[in-house]
């Protein structure tokens, strides 16, 4: 990556898959964005750039390349090690940073890294945000990982009854699959998402609450 490639994506903006970072002020949030884009396609988080797209550069560039590293090794899980490069515009240094779309999604980081106990969260990007997946998109993650076992679903009453329900309304959240057949959350989100996993339903990013459709 040279200057001028690198000039031409900060000139796009931030997006999908490019994010902006002035410094590094905290850990955990580095860590949010580098595990949202290796959960979703990838991309670029560059650090040393204003928001708006300018060029601040760096004061420590080694000493943010080891920070960098320690994040990706303590703060997410499984780790993840993304190309990193030091590059000088308008003679000040940023920090271009590449993420891989992961193949051993999802990778889900830790508030407290040396805590066993400490909560673990996958995050995803969703336009140019970072954002945490809600319980049943994690799980769909899981099932993209490239050592999740292949499935076989069995099309009963209750999946039946969930089909005409899409038909009618064209969306179902877990808890109108829940109430629908009357089971619980957790057994509605296991059924949605094998659905998902099995290529008849489709899950939908929403701020309120994900939802499923029929594959479109």
């Amino acid at each position: 990556m040279n200057s001028k490639e690198i000039l031409e994506i900060i000139s796009a903006g931030e997006s999908s898959t490019v994010e902006f970072k002035r410094k590094i002020s905290s850990d955990v949030k580095i860590a949010k964005e580098i595990a949202a884009f290796a959960n979703t396609l990838g991309g670029w988080l560059i650090i040393g750039v204003d928001d708006n797209g300018t060029v601040i550069g760096v004061e420590s560039e080694k000493a943010d390349v080891d920070e960098i590293k320690k994040i990706c090794g303590f703060f997410i899980e499984p780790t993840i090690e993304p190309k990193i490069e030091i590059i000088q515009i308008f003679r000040l240094d940023i920090i271009a940073i590449y993420i891989e779309k992961s193949a051993y999604r999802p990778h889900k980081v830790k508030e407290i890294p040396d805590d066993s106990k400490s909560k673990a969260t996958a995050y995803i990007r969703v336009g140019a945000k970072s954002i945490a997946a809600s319980s049943e998109y994690t799980k769909v993650l899981a099932g993209q990982n490239i050592n999740s076992k292949p499935i076989t679903i069995s099309i009963g009453d209750r999946e039946r009854r969930l089909f005409n329900y899409l038909e009618l309304y064209e969306r179902a959240t877990v808890k109108d699959f829940a109430r629908l057949v009357n089971i619980s959350k957790r057994r509605s989100e296991r059924i949605l998402v094998q659905l998902v996993r099995a290529g008849v339903l489709q899950i939908h990013i929403d701020s309120e609450e994900d939802y499923f459709t029929h594959i479109s």
